[in-house]
């Protein structure tokens, strides 16, 4: 008897307990929608992860390279001639990037995720891959704009504000680190305004984050906690420990447009040369200090001639940016878009005004003069070659006609007749080409010029600043 009420009290209670289970569950996880524990972090990942992309590349590298800048007289012919057999090989490699516009399909990533690529495939978070066009790429801010093709709309990240950032606020970094997809890290705001040296090239103005920010992170987004894109994580310095670096969002703006718009960055213009100012200058223009750069020429018709900057003025600030350096005031230039009035401060006769330039874009016409100033060679197109006495064999370039005594060019060996196939990654097959390669990269530091001389090329590394 004992034994059938226990098993009637054990069959009540199974039932019991079946139909208050579902229950029980239910109220968990419409307490999960109210947890505190879904907090302003985990709601922004939720919004934005999708639009976090994986980018991976295959490019080939060589095994032996031969990359001269230094050369004399007695040994340029013979290096010229010289032949250097290479073994090639594949890497691959991993980077992140942002969705930026769903319906054109555009992302955001860094320039050296995808410099060397030969091949490029996106994978989306939900498994979609595509194989993208690289649109435009600026390795002076190490930005890049890829387009992939999709029948739908894309998940997207809206731009957010990274002026009004303040130190100390939270950041969300995502992105792709050692392949491992959309893994998050938070951390704060470390510092703003850092510029960043690596072995190549100088960066300025990153953000500087303790969040994690680790190879494959590259070209991933900077989040604030309202999930809003305020820079774009860049892993380009390798001796950081919890330190990581990101360009921000305002930068991004105009070179992104630009990219899209012209498939490379549009630098204005303002039609300055300047110089440095060092004490025994300043003494010999009677100024009361060596800060600032004075104006050595104008060219004529320039957007600087029209607003009535003169030569002899004393340039000490371009908008809200002190200028005490030539580099200085070439890097307050690389912000500034064509159209823009930009507030010039000077000094004249020991007074100080400001003065409003339209900035302008590098007229082409100009740019010969520019390429012997920086170069110092005049060329001419390829077409013209039968006017040199010997024999020219390339199809495409241009033709060095002249070369400046003073030149460094002259010093190593190069001569009239000399053909220049390429300039940085711009490869010239007429002398348009030479003057937009010329004005395109007038900002950088050094230009690698790949000249040929009868059948044989020759790689030249050449300072211009």
């Amino acid at each position: 008897m004992v034994r059938q009420i226990r098993s009637m009290a054990f069959a009540w209670v199974i039932p019991f307990l079946v139909l208050a289970a579902p229950p029980l569950v239910g109220a968990q996880q419409a307490g999960d929608r109210q947890s505190p524990r879904r907090n302003a972090v985990v709601k922004a990942v939720e919004d934005v992860s999708a639009a976090v992309v994986n980018i991976s590349s295959e490019y080939e590298v060589s095994g032996q390279l031969s990359p001269f800048t230094r050369f004399d007289m007695d040994t340029f012919f013979r290096d010229f001639f010289e032949r250097h057999f290479e073994t090639r090989r594949k890497l691959s490699s991993r980077g992140s990037g942002v969705i930026i516009d769903g319906e054109r399909g555009f992302i955001l990533t860094n320039e050296h995720v995808v410099e060397k690529s030969g091949t490029i495939t996106v994978v989306l978070k939900d498994g979609r891959e595509f194989k993208p066009e690289i649109i435009g790429a600026d390795p002076e801010s190490d930005l890049a704009v890829l387009q992939i093709q999709s029948d739908k709309t894309l998940p997207a990240i809206p731009m957010g504000d990274s002026g009004d950032i303040m130190i100390g606020e939270t950041v969300i970094a995502i992105g792709n680190p050692f392949g491992f997809s959309n893994s998050v890290t938070t951390g704060v705001i470390s510092a703003i305004n850092r510029s960043v040296r690596t072995k190549n090239r100088v960066y300025h103005d990153f953000l500087q984050t303790d969040a994690s920010i680790n190879p494959g992170n590259s070209g991933g987004p900077l989040l604030n906690i309202n999930g809003e894109l305020i820079g774009v994580n860049t892993a380009i310095y390798a001796k950081a420990e919890g330190i990581g670096f990101a360009i921000p969002i305002n930068t991004a703006k105009k070179i992104v447009s630009d990219l899209i718009a012209y498939g490379q960055v549009i630098h204005a213009w303002l039609g300055l040369t300047v110089q440095n100012i060092d004490q025994r200058l300043a003494g010999y223009l009677n100024l009361p200090s060596d800060k600032g750069i004075v104006v050595k020429d104008l060219a004529p018709g320039s957007p600087a001639a029209g607003a009535g900057i003169r030569e002899g003025d004393v340039i000490l600030a371009i908008g809200d940016q002190a200028i005490q350096s030539v580099s200085d005031y070439e890097y307050a230039m690389r912000g500034r878009s064509k159209g823009e009035t930009i507030k010039v401060k000077l000094r004249r006769n020991n007074r100080e005004t400001t003065l409003a330039v339209k900035a302008a874009i590098f007229p082409k016409r100009l740019a010969m003069d520019l390429a012997y100033r920086l170069i110092g060679v005049k060329v001419v197109d390829i077409g013209e070659k039968n006017r040199f006495q010997r024999p020219i064999q390339a199809d495409a370039g241009v033709i060095i006609s002249e070369v400046d005594p003073n030149s460094e060019l002259a010093g190593i060996g190069v001569r009239p007749g000399d053909v220049i196939l390429k300039i940085n990654d711009a490869g010239l097959k007429s002398l348009s080409d030479f003057k937009d390669a010329v004005i395109k990269y007038r900002w950088k530091d050094s230009l690698v010029l790949l000249l040929q001389r009868g059948g044989r090329g020759y790689y030249i590394t050449l300072q211009i600043h």
